[in-house]
């Protein structure tokens, strides 16, 4: 069956000027509105700032759990917070070896969505053993 990846983030600008929380709960409202709550578990929702694709920027871990939460905070208040707490919720954007500790060590950061790293075999195997999930 299919297992769909939500992917959400903002632009740097979006984020320099204020307004990314506004903008990513409008991406969520907007994948989720026909989405009943029995479907949900088979859904990933994924963090990947724009300004991370492809670029060697990340988001630090803290902002990375901060919208991570966020986008928790948002499930939760369209469906429940038990669903929130069930629905996997990853970080894309530029992961690899060397940042993949931190983020994954994140309370809400639930794995990764891999790119790049993904085709250099040693750094995603470590990306793979330390996931914990």
């Amino acid at each position: 069956g299919v297992r769909p990846i939500i992917c959400c983030g903002e632009s740097l600008d979006q984020r320099e000027e204020g307004v990314h929380f506004d903008f990513i709960k409008s991406q969520i409202i907007g994948a989720f509105k026909d989405i009943p709550a029995e479907k949900l578990y088979l859904i990933t929702i994924a963090y990947e700032p724009i300004w991370a694709i492809g670029t060697g920027k990340t988001a630090t871990d803290e902002q990375a759990e901060e919208i991570c939460a966020f986008i928790r905070d948002v499930i939760a208040e369209l469906y429940s917070e038990e669903v929130a707490q069930a629905l996997r919720i990853q970080y894309g954007g530029s992961v690899n070896a060397k940042n993949v500790a931190g983020l994954f060590g994140m309370e809400n950061i639930d794995g990764g969505l891999v790119g790049g790293a993904s085709l250099k075999t040693e750094d995603f195997g470590i990306i793979c053993n330390t996931y914990q999930g």
